[in-house]
C-alpha cells in the first residue's frame, strides 16, 4: 500500500507543474539577454481544445535573437503563429522561421497578432490557474514561462482583440 500511495504521489508531481496553482501577477522569466514578461492564456470554454498565450519578450543583448520552438505538456501541439489582415480577412499562418527578437528591441505576443498557439488540449483551463510552457530561442536557449490563466475569450474582451 505505501508503495502505491508513493508512486500515485509520484505521478501527481510529475503532472503538477504543467497546471501549477501559484502563477503570481508581474512574475518574469530570464534565459540568457531574454526576459519574459506578462504572461497569460485565456480559460477555455467546455469542450475547447486549443488556446493562444500572450506575452512580452524583451531582449536586453546586442545581438538579436530568435524564439525558434516552444513546448507544453498541456497540448499535443504549440507553434508560433501571426494574425493579420489580408483585405478584409483575418488570417492565422504559423512562424515557420520562428520570431525574431531585435537587439536592444521588445516584442509583444498579443490577441490578433503574434501569438502561442496550443492546439490539442489535454483538458481544459481554468481561469486563476497557471500553464507552464517552455520557450527555445537560438542564444538564450530553453526559457520555462508560467501563463496565468485569465478570465474567457469573454471576459478579456476590454482588451480589444479578436478570439482564436
Amino acid at each position: 500500500m505505501k508503495s502505491l500511495v508513493l508512486a500515485a504521489a509520484a505521478v501527481l508531481a510529475l503532472a503538477t507543474p504543467v497546471f501549477a496553482q501559484d502563477c503570481a501577477a508581474g512574475q518574469s522569466f530570464t534565459a540568457g539577454d531574454i526576459t519574459v514578461t506578462g504572461a497569460l492564456t485565456r480559460a477555455t470554454l467546455p469542450g475547447a481544445k486549443a488556446a493562444g498565450g500572450f506575452m512580452t519578450i524583451t531582449n536586453a543583448g546586442a545581438a538579436a535573437d530568435r524564439l525558434v520552438g516552444v513546448e507544453t505538456d498541456a497540448a499535443k501541439m504549440a507553434e508560433m503563429h501571426e494574425m493579420k489582415m489580408e483585405g478584409d480577412v483575418m488570417k492565422m499562418t504559423r512562424l515557420d522561421d520562428g520570431l525574431e527578437i531585435p537587439a536592444g528591441g521588445t516584442v509583444t505576443l498579443e490577441p490578433g497578432g503574434y501569438h502561442v498557439m496550443m492546439m490539442g488540449l489535454a483538458q481544459g483551463l481554468a481561469e486563476g490557474g497557471c500553464l507552464e510552457v517552455t520557450l527555445t530561442f537560438e542564444r538564450a536557449g530553453k526559457l520555462p514561462v508560467l501563463l496565468a490563466v485569465g478570465g474567457t475569450d469573454a471576459d478579456m474582451a476590454p482588451m480589444g482583440h479578436m478570439g482564436h
